[in-house]
């Protein structure tokens, strides 16, 4: 390390220093019972309704013309492929296939294959599949119910692979779930609320409310992306009802994380990671902050103007597509990025990728998805410190090898003090239930038999 990066080095650690000292201390807050939705508390609907997609042929309509007289894309450069961002040629396929292949009829059959409800939560309606197992009576099984938590820019349709693995019975297993999986609220057949303040943490609050309502008062929750933020701020600020956390988004954003891996992320890795770790962990210098800055950019102006660029997506199909599945190339594997197809259709049927963009064209959630990354960035929720409080509650990390960013158990061990298991894959990266649902899957299975009473 040269003379001027080691100095460098110890300004920050006493930068963070002074930092962490001061939010070593925090305290768990408390948030009241916050009415999201309009009209009159006392007088909230909290019956269970049946939800069935049904979309009207006007809404497709729309959609046709709006796809058949889009604008003709800019070409790209050439011989970039995606590293400017989703190339126009691949673009223009799966605009193509859209317009012409991808049935609605069919795909809207696929999407209520599984019971749907809405229930009224803090004033909000909340969308979530509901599918319980069929008990098989010769078999002495446990059912556990699961709360499974999608992401941005992804939806509940993450979860369709892996629900029927997780409620039928599986070979060699005495345990079966019974799954709820939830749109955020905001995101698509969930409803927003039109009052600032919708965070993370807020979120995490209306999760658990919604569990107690449907009769859980203590279950299991599974989440990638956002999912596991608000499933691991659940567990600091409602452990009590969680029985155990499994996410393939593990993070360490604690002030101590973030010493270690700059006091030895940078030259002394072997430290933090075992070699098995190793292969999985970017250590810090430049090569991680181009990454970073790289794969970052659609959160800084989420989490600070997501209403410009909401604007610009809401009634734009072509430019919402391409902002949506641009992340399914980089996200899942970055060297995808050289491919004239973008890798998409490697691990993703196009329907399966369409469906997820369907969900946000047609309940217009967009704007609203992306409000929760300003809600949760500006300084009045980060002064809260949530980040830097450990949980205590029983945690599983699967950890993919292309996924955005993964660390090594020594620092997973700092935010998750009851780390039970950390399983690192050579393959997968950050849509895992969507990539791989059996491999996802399985590693709840072995998480939950290893804590279960």
């Amino acid at each position: 390390m040269g003379l001027r990066q080691g100095l460098f080095g110890f300004f920050l650690l006493g930068i963070s220093y002074m930092i962490y000292n001061k939010l070593s201390s925090t305290q768990t807050p408390t948030f009241p019972e916050t009415w999201w939705g309009q009209g009159d508390a006392s007088k909230e609907d909290i019956e269970v309704r049946p939800l069935k997609i049904d979309i009207s042929k006007e809404v497709l309509k729309d959609l046709k013309y709006r796809l058949d007289n889009a604008i003709p894309l800019q070409p790209p450069l050439e011989g970039v492929q995606q590293n400017y961002g989703m190339n126009s040629r691949l673009l223009r396929k799966v605009i193509d296939y859209w317009k012409r292949d991808y049935n609605w009829t069919q795909r809207q059959q696929f999407l209520n294959k599984f019971p749907q409800y809405t229930i009224s939560v803090q004033g909000l309606k909340i969308h979530y599949i509901h599918v319980k197992p069929k008990l098989i009576p010769q078999y002495a099984l446990k059912v556990l119910p699961l709360l499974l938590l999608h992401g941005w820019p992804g939806s509940v349709r993450e979860y369709y692979e892996m629900i029927p693995l997780l409620t039928e019975l599986q070979k060699g297993r005495n345990i079966v779930f019974e799954a709820i999986a939830a749109s955020l609220p905001g995101y698509g057949f969930s409803e927003a609320t039109n009052k600032p303040g919708m965070s993370i943490a807020r979120q995490a609050q209306i999760m658990k409310n919604l569990m107690i309502r449907l009769g859980y008062k203590k279950f299991y929750i599974q989440g990638g992306d956002i999912g596991s933020g608000i499933a691991t701020q659940m567990s600091v600020l409602y452990p009590e009802v969680l029985l155990g956390v499994h996410s393939n988004t593990c993070l360490c954003f604690m002030m101590s994380c973030q010493l270690k891996l700059m006091l030895l992320g940078t030259t002394f890795p072997s430290l933090l990671g075992t070699e098995e770790e190793l292969p999985f962990f970017t250590p810090v210098g430049e090569k991680y902050i181009y990454k970073t800055l790289l794969e970052t950019g659609y959160m800084h102006i989420q989490a600070t103007k997501p209403d410009t660029i909401g604007t610009g997506l809401r009634d734009n199909p072509v430019g919402l597509a391409a902002y949506i599945l641009e992340k399914f190339t980089t996200w899942t594997n970055p060297d995808w990025k050289a491919l004239e197809d973008g890798g998409l259709t490697k691990r993703y049927p196009l329907d399966s990728l369409l469906d997820n963009v369907m969900i946000y064209w047609i309940t217009k959630s967009i704007t609203t998805s992306q409000r929760l990354y300003s809600e949760t960035m500006n300084a009045a929720t980060l002064g809260l410190g949530i980040d830097q409080i450990p949980s205590s509650v029983p945690t599983a990390c699967a950890v993919f090898k292309n996924d955005i960013w993964t660390y090594p158990k020594s620092l997973l061990h700092t935010q998750y003090r009851n780390l039970v298991q950390a399983n690192y894959y050579m393959d997968g990266g950050h849509f895992a239930a969507f990539e791989l649902p059996e491999v996802l899957a399985k590693d709840v299975y072995d998480f939950v038999e290893k804590i279960i009473d």
